[in-house]
């Protein structure tokens, strides 16, 4: 990824199941450009246990990218496999990246089963045994049998797993640990052992497992070429795994620059810092921590010190390895992890990840279309702050995280983006304002609240400094006048 790139996570979990997802997607593909958006981060785009509804994290076939029959459907919730690549073909044809959503860790719909002695864990503690070996019944032989061993005649069995979470005999649904087999150890310690998550488990430990992971990410690769790619949860995953698996990839694709980000859900910094160090900074993680800041300030009604706001965050001790975002699919209302950042200071959570000069932000097309599910309408301003950053968010930044309500920054611009430099006030309690330096270069220039909060104009004066201001609970972000007009433009 390359300087002022922004990321669209382009889904939401309550996206319609009538297939025309993909297409949709290629049809928006030119004005994602004109947004300025220059990378998607694409759901799911194989086969999941729960057919058209299956959002894509309920793995069952990877090599069916909605091509077979299989699980009541040709297709997956978002189309075909030939509108699959047609988009991505469309997206990359208009200069946008493409980030695939890659989910490794668990593998659901088996298509039979087997009598396999176990151990029950505790699920508050997964080092602790409740029960001696017993047999249960489980869906554990993965056979594809709508695929007949096209692309791969591959067939999970109990070996590749140490552990799943139902008891087809006894309908009982528990944390299962095959007997013969230990949970991968080198994983988050949330529960004692956060290996397990959901569904069959895959043992990581196989060596078996481990070269079915690289034959599949080879055929993938090698027909998508995407740009990058998003894994899946991790934290329940070795922590080895990933450095060894991108290795393998970069090498045998021929693309050492294959981006990767990981979604470890945990607010600790220190843990996704230590999940950095162990794979020697070869991929992203999105910033957790960060996401859980922006959180707890919009539910802390104007009581936190803005000062911290980006304390012991990814972006802010290792930004080259930051994926800011404000909320996605597993934060929205009515998901597991849900934590939805209140919409009042969604813009200015936007104007932190989009406007600053670190990080690869992402935005969440819930925020930027609306999530109807919910009646959630789109962030105001947002298009406005994406095409800002496209455009002008530019030059040395200056910060002023000096008050417990009322921070801001200025990028100065540079020589390479005509017209570039922005001011940014933002406050989660009363309006305020602030002096800050826009640099010599901006001396005599007439700047506007591009967001339209305050309507006051502000003229840089001969020293490069001038006072900006905000509204309370709000952002406004600052721009000479002519840049804002063509934003403007852009939204009529």
């Amino acid at each position: 990824m390359v300087k002022n790139d922004t990321l669209l996570q382009c889904f939401e979990w309550y996206l319609p199941e009538d297939g025309t997802f993909w297409k949709n997607v290629e049809d928006m593909a030119p004005s994602f450009c004109l947004e300025g958006i220059t990378c998607v981060w694409l759901p799911p785009a194989y086969k999941g246990q729960g057919g058209i509804r299956d959002v894509g994290y309920g793995v069952y076939d990877m090599y069916d990218l909605g091509e077979f029959d299989q699980k009541g459907t040709v297709r997956t919730k978002y189309g075909t496999k030939a509108e699959y690549l047609s988009c991505v073909n469309a997206l990359q044809k208009n200069g946008i990246a493409v980030v695939a959503d890659i989910v490794f860790n668990h593998r659901m719909g088996g298509d039979e089963k087997e009598t396999i002695t176990v151990i029950e864990n505790n699920p508050s503690n997964r080092v602790q045994n409740v029960s001696g070996p017993e047999e249960i019944e489980a869906w554990t032989k993965f056979t594809f049998p709508g695929r007949k061993g096209k692309y791969s005649t591959f067939a999970w069995d109990h070996t590749c797993f140490d552990g799943t979470d139902w008891d087809d005999r006894t309908k009982k649904s528990a944390i299962y640990r095959f007997a013969e087999k230990q949970w991968d150890p080198d994983v988050d310690n949330e529960d004692g052992n956060y290996d397990y998550l959901m569904g069959c488990d895959l043992d990581m430990s196989n060596p078996v497992v481990r070269k079915e992971l690289d034959d599949w990410g080879r055929w993938y690769l090698n027909l998508v070429k995407p740009q990058g790619v998003r894994l899946d949860a991790v934290k329940h995953i070795e922590f080895s795994f990933f450095e060894d698996w991108l290795k393998q990839m970069r090498t045998d694709m021929n693309n050492p620059d294959l981006f990767a980000v990981g979604e470890y859900w945990n607010a600790d910094c220190g843990k996704l810092l230590h999940y950095l160090d162990v794979n020697n900074n070869c991929l992203s993680l999105f910033d957790v921590a960060l996401h859980f800041n922006f959180f707890n300030v919009a539910n802390n009604s104007g009581y936190y010190d803005m000062r911290s706001l980006l304390n012991n965050t990814i972006v802010s001790q290792r930004p080259m390895n930051a994926v800011t975002f404000v909320d996605n699919h597993d934060t929205q209302p009515g998901q597991g992890l849900s934590s939805f950042v209140a919409g009042w200071f969604k813009p200015l959570a936007y104007a932190i990840i989009l406007l600053r000069k670190d990080g690869l932000p992402c935005v969440f097309y819930g925020d930027l279309f609306g999530i109807p599910h919910d009646n959630v309408p789109p962030v105001q301003g947002l298009k406005e702050m994406m095409k800002v950053r496209s455009d002008y968010a530019y030059g040395e930044q200056c910060d002023y995280f000096d008050h417990p309500d009322v921070v801001g920054w200025t990028r100065q611009g540079d020589s390479k983006n005509v017209s570039s430099g922005i001011a940014v006030i933002l406050s989660d309690g009363p309006g305020g304002e602030k002096m800050m330096y826009a640099g010599i270069s901006h001396v005599g220039e007439t700047y506007v609240d591009v967001l339209k909060h305050v309507y006051e104009e502000v003229v840089i004066g001969s020293d490069g400094n001038a006072v900006f201001k905000c509204n309370g609970g709000s952002v406004s972000v600052w721009m000479p006048q002519p840049c804002a007009e063509k934003v403007w433009a852009l939204q009529e």
